[in-house]
């Protein structure tokens, strides 16, 4: 679409969808595949389960993209498997449909890994018997269950003839969960791919409360940070002196007390993970682990400590960052400290106008298929995706359009079979709007 603001953006895509408007002929076609074609959608569903592909599985991962493959390449999809060895990971699914030219660009985002590696003991797709309409298996939701509702939706856009004029394009990353390194190289792809579309979709859970749907309109970051606290060591009986100072530990205790009382505001996280203190005290290279020894009558040298920072714009975000580094800066007497930022983080998702257009014309497609309206879910509710690394790159994006579920990420994750057909229908007739909405 490529309007020069947001505001004339939401006034746009507002205007192209009369609120009292009808299901057309193709639009009623679709939801009629979309049921038809439904038993298919779920065998596949299980097939994919039943592979595991934990982010470090690259066999696993890259024979679930051939399966995805496999089912795009006969809806008229050019596929690429972008090999992602160089990061320590097994690769990308990119599959690019081109229609006419004229509609709206669209990118539909999702992810073939999962966080299940062969040491799971939890490997298998089940149908709960004491709830039929519930699948449960490792991924089923985050994102087997996006992919699902993916290839739904696209069979029936091609089963109706909408997708013929479409210009679409589906990214799969294969390392969501455990991003490969550097990241820039990690998320090239799909970043190349936002620069391409005009909307972006993701295609991970729905959110879902009380008996109702909401869209994200904003995902928040991403962030890790690590500090360093150092002091002069030596006896116990000279701490808070002028000549020993206060000790490494007392300067990060002093550094993350200060985040708690001075920074807290709407929309802001900045969780501590791990931390140790003493003389030694170190952290390994992953950043995952620390191990320190000590006296309770020897100052401590050395504290350390590492945590995320989650924030809703790159206004707020570099902000915080700014206040954070100011704090560490104000030393106790006899200590030093620096704080360090990852450069591997995931930038955010902001609810921009654009952003919540597009839900309300998801909100027209869903009073035409005689659905509830969904409200605005709180993105502070919500993880990073990648959707966010091409958020400011397209004019509008939504998330969370993939299937409702529980559990994610643990044994026994699962989802509610009817969201794979309710978000198909409702994802194809407003992607088959929108590829009928000119560029200009």
């Amino acid at each position: 679409m490529n309007l020069s603001s947001p505001a004339l953006l939401a006034a746009a895509l507002l205007s192209a969808s009369p609120a009292s408007a009808e299901l057309s002929t193709s639009e009623a076609a679709i939801a009629a595949a979309v049921d038809e074609n439904r038993g298919d959608v779920e065998a596949f569903l299980e097939d994919i389960v039943n592979v595991n592909s934990g982010t470090l599985n690259l066999q696993g991962v890259t024979r679930l993209g051939e399966m995805v493959r496999g089912e795009l390449e006969p809806l008229g999809f050019d596929v690429e498997w972008i090999d992602m060895s160089e990061t320590g990971r097994a690769g990308h699914l990119v599959a690019t449909h081109i229609g006419n030219g004229q509609g709206q660009r669209m990118l539909m985002i999702g992810h073939l890994d999962t966080v299940f590696e062969p040491s799971s003991a939890f490997q298998a797709y089940s149908v709960d018997p004491q709830q039929p309409g519930r699948a449960v298996g490792p991924g089923v939701g985050d994102d087997k269950g996006g992919i699902a509702v993916i290839l739904a939706t696209l069979q029936a856009m091609h089963a109706a003839g909408t997708l013929d004029a479409a210009d679409i394009k589906v990214v799969l990353t294969g390392d969501e969960e455990r991003p490969g390194t550097p990241l820039e190289l990690a998320r090239r792809d799909l970043i190349a791919a936002g620069e391409w579309a005009d909307v972006a979709l993701g295609f991970e859970g729905l959110s879902r409360e009380d008996g109702k749907d909401f869209g994200t309109t904003a995902r928040r970051s991403s962030t890790s940070w690590t500090i360093r606290a150092s002091g002069k060591t030596g006896h116990s009986s000279g701490i808070f002196s002028e000549s020993a100072g206060y000790g490494a530990i007392y300067e990060l205790a002093r550094i993350l007390d200060a985040f708690r009382r001075d920074l807290p505001e709407e929309n802001l996280t900045y969780n501590v993970g791990v931390m140790a203190g003493g003389t030694p005290a170190e952290i390994d290279a992953q950043g995952f682990a620390v191990n320190a020894s000590g006296k309770t009558n020897i100052i401590a040298e050395t504290a350390i400590a590492r945590g995320d920072l989650r924030t809703l714009t790159q206004e707020q975000d570099a902000r915080i960052r700014q206040r954070m580094q100011a704090i560490v800066a104000d030393h106790l007497p006899g200590t030093d400290s620096e704080m360090e930022f990852s450069e591997d983080g995931y930038p955010p998702m902001a609810p921009t106008s654009a952003n919540r257009a597009l839900l309300e014309r998801l909100n027209g497609v869903n009073r035409d298929l005689g659905l509830a309206e969904m409200g605005e879910w709180d993105p502070a509710r919500r993880g990073a995706a990648d959707i966010s690394f091409v958020a400011e790159d397209v004019d509008a994006a939504l998330a969370g359009l993939a299937t409702s579920g529980g559990r994610s990420h643990a044994d026994g994750e699962y989802i509610d079979l009817d969201s794979i057909p309710k978000q198909a229908k409702r994802v194809a007739v407003l992607m088959s709007r929108l590829s009928q909405e000119p560029r200009d």
